[in-house]
C-alpha cells in the first residue's frame, strides 16, 4: 500500500488531498502543526523532526501543502516566513531523498513580478515582490537542490475547504448591499479539489520538474466576485475599485501582482491533462456548499 505523507493536512489543499487519494486506499501520514485526531504533529522548519519522521513512516510520497500564506503578514514575519515557505521546503526535500519518496511541492504566482501582459509559463523569468513570493521562490530553489524526484506546482487563488475568498463574499454577503473589490488585478481562480485532482495525475508518473497548476481561464477579483454572487443568487453588488484606491482604505498591505495569470504549459505539453474551467470548477464547489 502506498504511504503518503502530508503536510499541512488541516488547509484546503491538504483537505483536498485526503478527499482525492482516499477512494485509492493509500495509507495517509497527515501532518500539521498540532496533532489531533488521525494527525501527527510536524513542525517542517525542524529538519531533525522531519528525518525523524521520514525515517521512522518511510513514505512514497510527500506532499508538501504547509505554507505561510498570510501575505501581508508574511512583510513583517519575514524570519518565520522564511523558515516555513523556504527551510521547511529545503527539509522535506532532504528528508525526500532520504528515505527515497517522491516530493510534490506547492507554489504560487507570487514568484513573478505580475507586470506581464501575457500568460506566465515555467520557463518566464520570475521576480517576485512581496516576502511571501520571495520565500516562496526561495522554497522551489531549495526543492531543485535538495530533492532527487520531485514535482514543483505554482498554483494561484486557491479556494476549498477553509477560510477563502469565496467564503468571505459569501459571508459579506449577508450584510451588505454593496462590497467594494478591486477590478485591476488578474489571476485564475483555482479550486483545491482541481489542484488535487493534477496531483493525483502527476504524481505516479516519472514526468517530474516544474508546472503550473491553475484552473483554465482568468478574471479579476471584482468579476470573480460577481460570478460568485450570481451563482450563490445573491443579490450583492460589487462595486469595481483601483488596487490604489483600496490599498488607500486598507494601509500596509504587501504588494500583490497585478498580471498573474499562469499558462499550464508544461501539463499540456507533457500529458493529455487539462484542469477545469475556472467558472465550471467555482459552480461545483458552491453547489456542493
Amino acid at each position: 500500500m502506498k504511504k503518503i505523507l502530508v503536510t499541512g493536512c488541516g488547509g484546503q489543499l491538504g483537505r483536498a488531498i485526503n478527499k482525492e487519494y482516499g477512494r485509492d486506499g493509500v495509507e495517509f501520514i497527515n501532518t500539521d502543526v498540532q496533532a489531533g485526531e488521525g494527525v501527527t504533529a510536524l513542525d517542517i522548519t525542524s529538519i531533525d523532526a522531519v528525518m525523524a519522521l521520514a525515517r521512522e513512516t518511510k513514505p512514497d510520497v510527500i506532499i508538501n501543502c504547509a505554507a505561510h500564506t498570510a501575505v501581508d503578514l508574511c512583510e513583517q514575519q519575514w524570519d518565520r516566513a522564511y523558515l516555513i515557505n523556504a527551510v521547511g521546503a529545503r527539509n522535506l526535500a532532504i528528508a525526500s531523498r532520504e528515505v527515497k519518496a517522491k516530493l510534490v511541492h506547492v507554489s504560487t504566482d507570487y514568484v513573478f513580478d505580475g507586470n506581464g501582459t501575457k500568460p506566465y509559463t515555467e520557463f518566464d523569468e520570475t521576480g517576485p515582490n512581496s516576502a511571501y513570493g520571495k520565500t516562496k521562490l526561495e522554497g522551489e530553489h531549495f526543492v531543485k537542490d535538495f530533492a532527487d524526484h520531485y514535482f514543483i506546482l505554482r498554483t494561484a487563488w486557491l479556494y476549498g475547504d477553509g477560510k477563502n475568498f469565496v467564503r468571505t463574499m459569501l459571508r459579506l454577503s449577508e450584510n451588505h448591499d454593496k462590497i467594494r473589490v478591486v477590478d485591476d488585478q488578474l489571476g485564475s481562480p483555482t479550486s483545491a479539489e482541481e489542484l488535487a485532482k493534477m496531483i493525483h495525475f502527476l504524481e505516479p508518473t516519472e514526468n517530474y520538474g516544474l508546472f503550473h497548476a491553475t484552473c483554465e481561464g482568468s478574471c479579476s477579483w471584482a468579476e470573480f466576485a460577481k460570478e460568485i454572487f450570481q451563482m450563490a443568487g445573491k443579490p450583492t453588488v460589487v462595486e469595481p475599485v483601483t488596487t490604489e484606491e483600496y490599498c488607500r482604505d486598507n494601509p500596509n498591505q504587501a504588494k500583490r501582482p497585478a498580471y498573474s495569470i499562469l499558462e499550464n504549459y508544461m501539463i499540456k505539453l507533457t500529458s493529455n491533462f487539462e484542469m477545469a474551467d475556472w467558472h465550471d470548477a467555482l459552480r461545483k464547489y458552491i453547489d456542493t456548499m
